[in-house]
């Protein structure tokens, strides 16, 4: 699901760029943007707290296997700590603390009051039974209990994690505490406290992002064609938005590859052939397209709604598309995004345009505070308000500084986050 809600795994050749390396040069062209001295810098580039974890699990065979397990807190001046909870193969402390970086100043440009955070478990959930998923959910959270709750650290679904996931999360707090706690997690189904429009909302703050940067250029959706890389919780919902909007979307991918039809794919059916268990490169509605060549077809926008690092130096300099709106979290290495500004082409940072997962998902924690419950067409209009708020600030940043989105987008989270710090003071 990208707080978050993350996405598809593709894989793309290039020189790939360790997450982390890139977090920590976009904040050090934010520092020197705003002209902090180093203290303050090391502050804000050092997580808050940390937790690593042995995560054992009993199989369903009886035999015995072990897992590491992180929940990395960046920074937690501006409220509580927000973000997912990703199952991968490859996941390591240093991609956690990365993506809890770019959740802190996600969270500050869209100004909803959390910290950023991020947990992660180095599991492959397609080898593993849904009872033995449930069994490492609930080991991994007692594991880490001492640093979460709705006042500290509330999670969400991420890579290789959903609702239901959210739910086991939810219990296993609340058993342990002794009442039911809905507060503790985001992104669960609306029987145990989930709220509407979640599970599409990252999508949904992708499209309203693309509409209003297509809009400064006096063109709407229904006008252009796109592509998005990945086709999971988010790059799906984010075809299905564009399409619903007239948006020709020619190719999507996922990580068993993709198709293309430069008349348009039919998505709805696409979707109906995805969630009946196919994948997207045995559609029957296009022809194939690998996921490097489509990050290069000519079309108007390219939605990366995949992994980190999939726009690189090398495939930054064949992408044709005037825009790139970034679904997924880090997609662009710091040399690509090099190669994006000098071709001119206009990148609608991850920090800002997947913010609508978060966004919703603190929608959902005030509800659940509250124990009152908002009704679809005011979350979508909330969500709405918010996204195009959050883009105009940073686009008028951008125009007044004459630099990248990206940059503006960093200059105001980066700012809201240090101002937090500089008020609160140092303690002791």
């Amino acid at each position: 699901m990208p707080d978050e809600d993350r996405t598809t795994p593709a894989t793309t050749p290039g020189t790939a760029t360790a997450p982390l390396e890139t977090a920590q040069a976009q904040l050090s062209s934010a520092v020197e943007i705003l002209g902090y001295d180093e203290g303050l810098h090391q502050m804000l580039a050092t997580p808050r707290r940390e937790m690593n974890v042995a995560v054992p699990l009993r199989r369903d065979d009886g035999s015995i296997e072990l897992f590491r397990g992180y929940r990395v807190q960046h920074n937690i001046s501006r409220g509580p700590g927000k973000g997912g909870l990703r199952y991968s193969a490859g996941v390591d402390v240093d991609e956690v603390r990365a993506l809890a970086m770019w959740m802190t100043w996600k969270c500050a440009v869209v100004d909803v009051p959390y910290g950023g955070a991020k947990g992660g478990v180095t599991i492959d959930p397609a080898d593993y039974s849904t009872t033995e998923l449930e069994r490492v959910t609930r080991r991994y959270t007692s594991e880490i209990m001492p640093i979460i709750g709705p006042e500290r650290d509330i999670m969400a679904p991420d890579i290789g994690t959903n609702e239901q996931t959210m739910a086991w999360v939810m219990d296993t707090y609340s058993v342990n505490m002794g009442y039911t706690v809905t507060a503790v997690t985001t992104g669960k189904p609306l029987t145990v406290g989930g709220s509407l429009g979640r599970a599409t909302a990252t999508s949904r703050g992708v499209v309203h992002a693309a509409a209003a940067a297509l809009a400064e250029a006096g063109v709407r959706l229904d006008e252009v064609s796109a592509a998005v890389q990945g086709f999971g919780k988010v790059g799906s919902h984010a075809a299905r938005f564009l399409h619903e909007a007239g948006t020709k979307v020619v190719a999507v991918s996922d990580e068993h590859g993709g198709i293309q039809s430069s008349d348009g794919l039919d998505v709805p059916a696409l979707l109906a052939h995805v969630a009946e268990g196919g994948h997207v490169s045995d559609f029957e509605g296009g022809s194939p397209v690998s996921n490097s060549e489509l990050l290069a077809l000519d079309v108007d926008v390219l939605v990366p709604a995949a992994v980190e690092g999939v726009l690189d130096a090398e495939t930054a300099a064949r992408v044709k598309a005037r825009w790139v709106v970034e679904g997924a979290n880090g997609p662009t290495t710091t040399e690509g995004d090099r190669v994006l500004a000098e071709r001119g082409i206009v990148v609608v940072p991850d920090i800002l345009a997947n913010a609508g997962g978060v966004i919703v998902s603190y929608f959902e924690w005030v509800q659940a505070n509250q124990a009152y419950w908002w009704t679809e067409q005011e979350i979508a209009e909330r969500l709405e308000q918010r996204m195009a708020a959050s883009f105009n600030a940073v686009s008028t940043v951008s125009r007044r500084e004459q630099i990248t989105m990206r940059d503006a987008a960093l200059i105001i989270g980066v700012r809201r986050v240090a101002e937090a710090h500089q008020i609160r003071g140092l303690y002791p």
